[in-house]
């Protein structure tokens, strides 16, 4: 009997036929791959938020492997010289030993650190996107309170992550956090005492943290990632407002293959800079700071940027107590306000914003279409407030640092930013809301009397005028106005073909120069051929 060639060209066909034939994949995959994404910059904010906790799982899982989640005491007796012979914790240790003993420990330590602080700015940047574009509202409001979920688990994710070294800056830290729940009335005592095992610091407070740091909070933060991705390719990606774009439909690329190759360039590209950053940029060096004592607080003791904000609204709240005689009498203590109540009155905020919105506005109708900021005055200029409240707290968090280099009063620092979380948001409203109405008038007057050209022109009364150039057929003389579409109205004239196209290469031209005339009355350039846009067909619902 004559045996049977193997073809191998046709194992992947057969082998994805049997696959087929077993589970269905086809049609959903087809779907999936012939998605259409919208091709713009501020898209990618999200994706570096994505590829930043791709990293953040890579390198924790390495230092996992090295570390020891104990609080046992131990003698160190490793390679760094000054804390040879110094009781510590096990943790403590450890750390030292992935920082100085193991092969590639330290870039992965600082890899790890970088790529955290990255993650949670990329959020920050993102969500910031999505509300001064109107990206949240209907149907989306979801995703937006999946987005601030994110900030506030990354949040935890942070603290806990910053406090297993047990050095002595992250032990002040988790001081202050026990501080802060003793400072909620009647429970927090009993809450206090729950995390810790009893007073603090206690024996199993860095076992527990490492668990919900590398089990519990990664799990979360996979689990919302996943709802947050699933409702974007549910619910279809927002677009800017273009030629061809409409609220029914999405032009952009096709996810295979140019989409995916894009955003495989673009990880590495993340993963590169965070690579370099972890490698050239020190971070945390906990040798610095020594095992954490109970007795022992150093000055300029900040945490990461993302938890200055709540260190700055500790130190301008002032030392105000509430009394309540109830029983043997409640003391609600300064600390509850700025560090329990205010994150409560942030989560609530953010997360209702999109529904009080909608109320306000009475608009209950799906929107696929972005707005340009300058077009929802008021939303920009509570946007403008809210950072400007976030920047002086995160500022005052640091009051003692800048008391102290610019020989200015710390007493001085705090009442400059109380003064300041005041005065400097409303401010902050009331100049975002007059630039953007400056900016609406700017859009209208191009579209009513079209783009200046710069050539002034004399009239036979010997008056001087700008001539302009219509964006409207008959524009200017014939009185005719372009109706405003929501979208870029162009104010230069190389937008309009006056001027050759720019000349496409990095180091060196890859094309040909065109040759621009030199006044509007030529014959216009002719622009190269514009790349094809694909728009899905599928109609939103």
């Amino acid at each position: 009997m004559k045996r049977r060639k193997l073809d191998m060209a046709s194992v992947p066909g057969k082998a994805a036929v049997g696959v087929d034939d077993r589970f269905g994949v086809s049609t959903p995959l087809r779907k999936l791959l012939n998605k259409v994404f919208p091709d713009h910059w501020s898209f990618l904010l999200g994706e570096i938020a994505l590829f930043s906790f791709v990293v953040l799982l890579l390198t924790g899982v390495f230092l996992t492997f090295f570390y020891e989640p104990a609080m046992t005491e131990v003698v160190y007796n490793g390679s760094y010289a000054p804390l040879r012979g110094t009781p510590m914790s096990a943790a403590y240790a450890s750390s030292l030993d992935i920082s100085f003993d193991v092969r590639g420990g330290l870039i992965m330590r600082q890899m790890h650190h970088w790529s955290a602080l990255l993650f949670m700015a990329a959020i920050v940047v993102h969500m910031l996107r999505v509300f001064f574009t109107g990206a949240f509202r209907k149907p989306r409001e979801t995703n937006w309170i999946i987005g601030s979920l994110l900030f506030w688990v990354g949040f935890l994710a942070g603290f806990t992550g910053y406090s297993l070294p047990d050095d002595g800056l992250s032990g002040t830290g988790l001081r202050i956090a026990s501080g802060i729940m003793l400072s909620i009335p009647v429970i927090g005592s009993w809450v206090t005492s729950s995390i810790f095992g009893g007073e603090f610091p206690g024996e199993i407070i860095i076992s527990r943290f490492f668990i919900a740091h590398v089990l519990l909070i990664p799990g979360l933060l996979v689990a919302l990632i996943s709802a947050h991705l699933g409702l974007v390719f549910k619910q279809k990606h927002t677009q800017w407002p273009g030629p061809g774009r409409t609220n029914d439909n999405v032009v952009g690329e096709r996810m295979f293959p140019r989409y995916a190759l894009k955003q495989g360039g673009f990880f590495m590209v993340v993963f590169g800079v965070i690579a370099l950053m972890g490698g050239l940029f020190q971070i945390n060096p906990i040798w610095y700071f020594g095992p954490y004592e109970a007795w022992v607080v150093s000055a300029a003791s900040q945490p990461d940027w993302y938890v200055m904000f709540l260190d700055g609204s500790t130190r301008l709240m002032p030392a105000w107590e509430i009394n309540i005689p109830i029983g043997d009498g409640y003391v609600i203590p300064p600390l509850f306000w700025p560090t329990v109540v205010l994150p409560g009155v942030l989560v609530g905020l953010s997360t209702l914003y999109p529904f009080v919105e909608a109320r306000r506005l009475k608009d209950y109708r799906s929107h696929n279409l972005l707005q340009r900021p300058r077009d929802v005055p008021e939303r920009t200029a509570i946007g403008a407030m809210a950072v400007a409240f976030y920047i002086v707290l995160t500022l005052s968090g640091g009051n003692d640092v800048i008391a102290d280099k610019f020989h200015i009063s710390l007493n001085a620092m705090t009442w400059a930013g109380r003064i300041g979380l005041l005065v400097i948001p409303p401010l902050a409203y009331y100049v975002t809301y007059r630039i953007c109405l400056g900016l609406q008038q700017h859009d209208r007057e191009v579209l009513a009397h079209g783009v200046e050209t710069g050539i002034i022109r004399r009239l036979p009364d010997g008056r001087f005028e700008e001539v302009h150039q219509p964006l409207a057929a008959g524009g200017h003389d014939g009185h005719a106005e372009l109706e405003y579409a929501g979208w870029v109205v162009p104010k230069k004239m190389n937008r309009l073909g006056a001027l050759g196209p720019a000349i496409r290469g990095f180091f060196y031209p890859i094309e040909k120069p065109a040759e621009a005339p030199v006044s509007p009355g030529h014959p216009p350039v002719e622009p190269l051929p514009e790349r094809k846009e694909i728009s899905s067909g599928e109609t939103r619902r």
